[in-house]
Protein backbone atom coordinates (compact mmCIF):
# COMPACT_ATOMS: atom_id res chain seq x y z
CA UNK A 1 0.00 0.00 0.00
CA UNK A 2 1.16 3.64 -0.75
CA UNK A 3 0.40 6.89 0.29
CA UNK A 4 -2.99 8.67 0.86
CA UNK A 5 -4.33 11.06 -1.76
CA UNK A 6 -7.11 13.52 -1.83
CA UNK A 7 -8.81 16.19 0.18
CA UNK A 8 -11.87 15.98 2.62
CA UNK A 9 -14.02 13.21 2.40
CA UNK A 10 -12.53 11.61 -0.73
CA UNK A 11 -8.92 10.12 0.44
CA UNK A 12 -7.80 7.12 -0.81
CA UNK A 13 -4.58 4.97 -0.33
CA UNK A 14 -2.79 4.22 -3.26
CA UNK A 15 -2.30 0.55 -4.46
CA UNK A 16 0.04 0.77 -8.00
CA UNK A 17 0.79 -2.98 -7.69
CA UNK A 18 -3.35 -4.44 -7.84
CA UNK A 19 -3.60 -4.75 -11.00
CA UNK A 20 -0.30 -5.59 -12.64
CA UNK A 21 0.20 -9.23 -14.30
CA UNK A 22 2.26 -11.36 -16.44
CA UNK A 23 3.08 -9.24 -19.35
CA UNK A 24 3.65 -12.32 -21.25
CA UNK A 25 0.95 -13.92 -20.47
CA UNK A 26 -1.64 -10.88 -20.16
CA UNK A 27 -0.19 -8.08 -22.34
CA UNK A 28 -1.78 -4.34 -22.30
CA UNK A 29 -0.70 -1.68 -24.11
CA UNK A 30 -2.77 1.76 -23.45
CA UNK A 31 -5.40 0.66 -20.43
CA UNK A 32 -8.38 3.15 -21.60
CA UNK A 33 -11.89 2.28 -19.23
CA UNK A 34 -13.17 -0.04 -17.02
CA UNK A 35 -16.92 -1.19 -15.67
CA UNK A 36 -17.76 -3.00 -12.95
CA UNK A 37 -20.79 -6.00 -13.74
CA UNK A 38 -23.36 -6.90 -11.38
CA UNK A 39 -21.46 -9.50 -10.17
CA UNK A 40 -18.75 -7.60 -8.93
CA UNK A 41 -16.29 -8.38 -11.51
CA UNK A 42 -14.29 -5.28 -13.12
CA UNK A 43 -13.61 -5.17 -16.93
CA UNK A 44 -11.07 -3.18 -18.86
CA UNK A 45 -10.64 -2.41 -22.66
CA UNK A 46 -6.87 -2.36 -23.64
CA UNK A 47 -5.04 -2.16 -27.29
CA UNK A 48 -3.45 -5.28 -27.97
CA UNK A 49 -4.75 -7.82 -30.75
CA UNK A 50 -4.72 -10.44 -28.28
CA UNK A 51 -7.19 -9.02 -25.66
CA UNK A 52 -9.28 -6.14 -25.99
CA UNK A 53 -11.25 -6.97 -22.42
CA UNK A 54 -9.79 -8.02 -19.75
CA UNK A 55 -11.90 -9.16 -16.79
CA UNK A 56 -10.41 -8.60 -12.87
CA UNK A 57 -11.86 -9.38 -9.43
CA UNK A 58 -12.21 -7.08 -7.00
CA UNK A 59 -8.33 -8.62 -5.64
CA UNK A 60 -6.98 -7.94 -9.39
CA UNK A 61 -6.97 -11.05 -10.15
CA UNK A 62 -7.23 -11.84 -13.75
CA UNK A 63 -10.62 -14.15 -14.27
CA UNK A 64 -11.06 -13.91 -18.34
CA UNK A 65 -9.59 -12.24 -20.98
CA UNK A 66 -11.26 -12.01 -24.92
CA UNK A 67 -10.71 -10.37 -27.91
CA UNK A 68 -13.29 -9.02 -30.95
CA UNK A 69 -11.22 -7.50 -33.56
CA UNK A 70 -11.05 -4.36 -31.66
CA UNK A 71 -7.20 -3.60 -31.34
CA UNK A 72 -7.60 0.25 -30.29
CA UNK A 73 -10.61 -0.64 -28.25
CA UNK A 74 -11.36 2.33 -26.18
CA UNK A 75 -15.02 3.69 -24.39
CA UNK A 76 -16.58 0.60 -22.53
CA UNK A 77 -20.09 1.05 -21.30
CA UNK A 78 -22.30 -1.50 -19.13
CA UNK A 79 -26.02 -1.67 -19.35
CA UNK A 80 -28.73 -3.76 -18.49
CA UNK A 81 -30.95 -5.33 -21.29
CA UNK A 82 -33.73 -7.79 -19.95
CA UNK A 83 -32.32 -10.20 -17.22
CA UNK A 84 -28.61 -9.52 -18.52
CA UNK A 85 -25.63 -6.84 -19.24
CA UNK A 86 -24.37 -5.91 -21.86
CA UNK A 87 -21.23 -3.86 -23.42
CA UNK A 88 -20.74 -1.39 -25.61
CA UNK A 89 -16.90 -1.05 -27.03
CA UNK A 90 -15.59 1.68 -29.15
CA UNK A 91 -12.38 1.85 -31.18
CA UNK A 92 -11.43 4.87 -33.14
CA UNK A 93 -8.81 3.03 -34.93
CA UNK A 94 -11.06 0.56 -36.95
CA UNK A 95 -13.90 3.19 -37.10
CA UNK A 96 -16.08 1.02 -34.89
CA UNK A 97 -18.62 -0.07 -32.24
CA UNK A 98 -19.62 -2.88 -31.34
CA UNK A 99 -22.47 -4.06 -28.87
CA UNK A 100 -21.24 -7.58 -26.96
CA UNK A 101 -21.80 -9.91 -24.36
CA UNK A 102 -19.59 -9.96 -21.34
CA UNK A 103 -17.94 -12.98 -22.66
CA UNK A 104 -17.72 -11.07 -25.75
CA UNK A 105 -20.39 -12.45 -28.60
CA UNK A 106 -20.86 -9.65 -30.86
CA UNK A 107 -24.62 -8.73 -31.05
CA UNK A 108 -24.27 -5.57 -33.23
CA UNK A 109 -22.23 -3.54 -34.88
CA UNK A 110 -21.83 0.47 -36.22
CA UNK A 111 -19.53 1.82 -38.23
CA UNK A 112 -19.46 5.60 -39.98
CA UNK A 113 -23.20 6.80 -40.49
CA UNK A 114 -24.34 7.40 -43.78
CA UNK A 115 -28.13 8.90 -43.11
CA UNK A 116 -26.13 12.35 -43.11
CA UNK A 117 -23.53 14.30 -44.92
CA UNK A 118 -20.88 14.57 -41.97
CA UNK A 119 -17.96 12.39 -43.50
CA UNK A 120 -16.57 12.00 -46.75
CA UNK A 121 -14.56 8.48 -45.89
CA UNK A 122 -15.35 6.17 -43.17
CA UNK A 123 -12.13 6.45 -41.62
CA UNK A 124 -13.07 10.15 -40.61
CA UNK A 125 -15.35 8.45 -37.61
CA UNK A 126 -13.57 7.68 -35.04
CA UNK A 127 -15.65 7.08 -31.95
CA UNK A 128 -14.53 7.07 -28.60
CA UNK A 129 -17.43 6.82 -26.31
CA UNK A 130 -20.83 5.39 -25.97
CA UNK A 131 -24.24 5.95 -23.64
CA UNK A 132 -27.79 4.11 -23.60
CA UNK A 133 -30.89 6.38 -22.48
CA UNK A 134 -33.44 4.75 -20.43
CA UNK A 135 -35.30 3.75 -23.16
CA UNK A 136 -32.65 2.21 -24.90
CA UNK A 137 -31.68 4.56 -27.84
CA UNK A 138 -27.75 4.69 -27.85
CA UNK A 139 -25.52 7.62 -28.45
CA UNK A 140 -21.99 7.52 -29.73
CA UNK A 141 -19.75 10.24 -29.37
CA UNK A 142 -17.54 10.89 -32.55
CA UNK A 143 -14.15 12.69 -29.67
CA UNK A 144 -11.23 11.47 -31.92
CA UNK A 145 -13.69 12.24 -35.49
CA UNK A 146 -15.78 15.08 -36.29
CA UNK A 147 -17.12 15.58 -33.12
CA UNK A 148 -20.36 14.92 -33.78
CA UNK A 149 -22.79 12.91 -31.20
CA UNK A 150 -25.11 10.31 -33.14
CA UNK A 151 -28.33 8.45 -30.99
CA UNK A 152 -29.81 5.31 -32.46
CA UNK A 153 -32.78 3.60 -31.31
CA UNK A 154 -32.34 0.25 -29.24
CA UNK A 155 -32.04 -1.65 -32.76
CA UNK A 156 -29.84 0.31 -34.47
CA UNK A 157 -32.04 2.96 -36.41
CA UNK A 158 -30.35 6.45 -36.65
CA UNK A 159 -32.40 9.57 -34.77
CA UNK A 160 -30.23 12.33 -35.19
CA UNK A 161 -27.11 13.77 -34.34
CA UNK A 162 -25.90 16.84 -33.41
CA UNK A 163 -22.42 19.10 -32.07
CA UNK A 164 -19.84 18.96 -34.26
CA UNK A 165 -16.21 20.10 -33.88
CA UNK A 166 -16.34 24.33 -33.06
CA UNK A 167 -16.70 26.67 -30.68
CA UNK A 168 -20.78 27.62 -30.36
CA UNK A 169 -22.53 26.32 -27.02
CA UNK A 170 -23.83 23.11 -28.56
CA UNK A 171 -20.26 22.40 -30.44
CA UNK A 172 -16.99 20.00 -28.92
CA UNK A 173 -13.52 20.14 -29.24
CA UNK A 174 -13.14 16.24 -28.89
CA UNK A 175 -16.27 15.09 -27.26
CA UNK A 176 -14.11 12.55 -26.06
CA UNK A 177 -16.72 11.17 -23.55
CA UNK A 178 -20.82 10.68 -22.99
CA UNK A 179 -22.69 9.99 -20.07
CA UNK A 180 -26.14 9.62 -19.13
CA UNK A 181 -26.50 11.86 -15.91
CA UNK A 182 -29.92 10.24 -14.07
CA UNK A 183 -29.11 11.55 -10.67
CA UNK A 184 -32.58 13.64 -11.26
CA UNK A 185 -34.47 10.48 -12.15
CA UNK A 186 -37.46 12.41 -13.49
CA UNK A 187 -35.50 13.93 -16.41
CA UNK A 188 -32.21 12.02 -17.41
CA UNK A 189 -29.78 14.52 -19.16
CA UNK A 190 -26.35 13.85 -21.35
CA UNK A 191 -22.73 14.92 -19.58
CA UNK A 192 -20.61 15.58 -22.57
CA UNK A 193 -17.24 16.40 -22.66
CA UNK A 194 -15.41 19.29 -24.70
CA UNK A 195 -11.66 17.41 -23.44
CA UNK A 196 -9.55 20.15 -25.34
CA UNK A 197 -11.86 23.14 -23.95
CA UNK A 198 -11.01 21.69 -20.25
CA UNK A 199 -14.93 21.57 -19.90
CA UNK A 200 -18.34 19.52 -20.07
CA UNK A 201 -21.63 20.19 -21.13
CA UNK A 202 -24.98 19.18 -20.04
CA UNK A 203 -27.26 18.12 -22.99
CA UNK A 204 -31.20 17.15 -23.34
CA UNK A 205 -31.62 13.59 -24.51
CA UNK A 206 -32.92 15.18 -27.89
CA UNK A 207 -29.47 17.41 -28.10
CA UNK A 208 -30.23 20.34 -26.67
CA UNK A 209 -27.88 22.34 -25.12
CA UNK A 210 -28.37 23.21 -21.53
CA UNK A 211 -25.16 24.28 -19.83
CA UNK A 212 -21.37 24.31 -19.93
CA UNK A 213 -19.16 23.64 -16.79
CA UNK A 214 -15.74 24.83 -17.15
CA UNK A 215 -13.28 22.86 -15.48
CA UNK A 216 -9.48 24.61 -16.10
CA UNK A 217 -6.40 22.82 -16.37
CA UNK A 218 -9.08 19.78 -16.57
CA UNK A 219 -8.51 17.53 -19.81
CA UNK A 220 -11.64 15.56 -18.63
CA UNK A 221 -11.73 12.01 -20.12
CA UNK A 222 -15.69 11.09 -19.42
CA UNK A 223 -17.91 11.68 -16.24
CA UNK A 224 -18.61 8.79 -14.04
CA UNK A 225 -21.76 8.96 -12.08
CA UNK A 226 -22.10 7.80 -8.75
CA UNK A 227 -24.82 8.90 -5.97
CA UNK A 228 -25.00 12.34 -6.03
CA UNK A 229 -21.45 12.85 -7.19
CA UNK A 230 -19.73 12.92 -10.50
CA UNK A 231 -15.96 11.69 -10.46
CA UNK A 232 -13.65 11.44 -13.82
CA UNK A 233 -10.14 11.12 -15.15
CA UNK A 234 -7.94 14.25 -15.65
CA UNK A 235 -5.44 12.66 -18.49
CA UNK A 236 -3.42 15.84 -18.34
CA UNK A 237 -3.11 18.76 -16.66
CA UNK A 238 -0.62 20.98 -18.10
CA UNK A 239 1.54 18.96 -21.00
CA UNK A 240 1.27 15.59 -22.99
CA UNK A 241 4.66 15.28 -23.34
CA UNK A 242 5.24 14.07 -19.36
CA UNK A 243 2.88 12.03 -17.43
CA UNK A 244 0.78 13.84 -15.60
CA UNK A 245 -2.99 13.57 -14.36
CA UNK A 246 -5.30 13.17 -11.50
CA UNK A 247 -8.56 12.48 -10.62
CA UNK A 248 -11.32 14.74 -10.26
CA UNK A 249 -14.40 14.08 -7.39
CA UNK A 250 -17.33 16.80 -7.83
CA UNK A 251 -20.03 17.38 -5.47
CA UNK A 252 -24.31 17.32 -7.15
CA UNK A 253 -23.37 21.69 -7.35
CA UNK A 254 -20.13 20.74 -10.29
CA UNK A 255 -17.92 22.17 -7.69
CA UNK A 256 -14.57 19.93 -7.35
CA UNK A 257 -14.23 19.30 -3.76
CA UNK A 258 -11.12 16.57 -3.66
CA UNK A 259 -8.36 15.80 -6.75
CA UNK A 260 -6.83 12.54 -5.91
CA UNK A 261 -3.55 12.59 -6.83
CA UNK A 262 -3.48 16.34 -7.46
CA UNK A 263 -3.23 19.57 -5.15
CA UNK A 264 -6.31 20.27 -3.51
CA UNK A 265 -8.99 22.38 -5.56
CA UNK A 266 -8.71 26.04 -5.27
CA UNK A 267 -11.97 28.51 -6.06
CA UNK A 268 -11.39 32.20 -7.11
CA UNK A 269 -14.56 34.67 -6.81
CA UNK A 270 -16.44 31.27 -8.18
CA UNK A 271 -13.76 29.95 -10.76
CA UNK A 272 -11.41 27.13 -10.34
CA UNK A 273 -7.83 27.32 -10.56
CA UNK A 274 -6.06 25.25 -12.79
CA UNK A 275 -5.86 21.76 -11.16
CA UNK A 276 -2.28 20.69 -10.45
CA UNK A 277 -0.93 17.05 -10.38
CA UNK A 278 1.20 16.17 -7.49
CA UNK A 279 4.12 14.89 -9.70
CA UNK A 280 3.96 10.98 -8.49
CA UNK A 281 0.77 9.25 -8.06
CA UNK A 282 -0.53 8.53 -11.84
CA UNK A 283 0.72 8.23 -15.30
CA UNK A 284 -2.16 9.86 -17.60
CA UNK A 285 -5.34 8.32 -15.98
CA UNK A 286 -7.85 7.82 -18.51
CA UNK A 287 -11.49 6.77 -16.47
CA UNK A 288 -12.10 5.67 -12.91
CA UNK A 289 -14.69 3.38 -11.93
CA UNK A 290 -16.10 2.55 -8.56
CA UNK A 291 -17.16 -0.18 -6.17
CA UNK A 292 -19.63 -0.49 -4.08
CA UNK A 293 -17.05 0.30 -1.21
CA UNK A 294 -16.14 3.67 -2.53
CA UNK A 295 -13.06 2.17 -3.95
CA UNK A 296 -11.66 3.51 -6.99
CA UNK A 297 -9.93 1.60 -10.51
CA UNK A 298 -7.92 3.41 -12.50
CA UNK A 299 -6.73 2.29 -16.38
CA UNK A 300 -3.97 4.62 -17.51
CA UNK A 301 -3.17 5.77 -21.40
CA UNK A 302 1.06 5.78 -22.73
CA UNK A 303 1.92 5.07 -18.84
CA UNK A 304 4.70 2.30 -20.28
CA UNK A 305 2.21 -0.78 -20.60
CA UNK A 306 1.41 -0.25 -17.05
CA UNK A 307 -1.75 -2.15 -15.30
CA UNK A 308 -4.84 -0.26 -13.48
CA UNK A 309 -3.95 1.39 -10.22
CA UNK A 310 -6.83 0.81 -6.99
CA UNK A 311 -7.27 3.72 -4.58
CA UNK A 312 -8.37 2.51 -1.65
CA UNK A 313 -11.04 4.29 0.34
CA UNK A 314 -10.17 5.60 3.77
Amino acid sequence: MGKIVGQGDYKYRVDLEWGTQDPSVTPVDNCHEMVMDAQGRILMTTTTAKNNVLIYDRSGKILDTWEVGLPGAHGLTIVGEGKDQILFITDPDTHKVKKTTLDGRVLMTFKCPKEFNGYDKEEMFKPTETAVAPNGDIYIADGYGENYIIQYDSKGNYIRHFGGKGDGADEFDCCHGVTLDTRDASNPTLLITSRSKQEFKRFTLAGKHLETISLPGCWICRPVIDGKNIFFAVIVTKSWDAYDGMIAVLDENNRVISFPGGEAPEYVDGVLKDGTYDGSTFMNPHDVCLDNDGNLYVPQWNSGRTYPVKLHRT
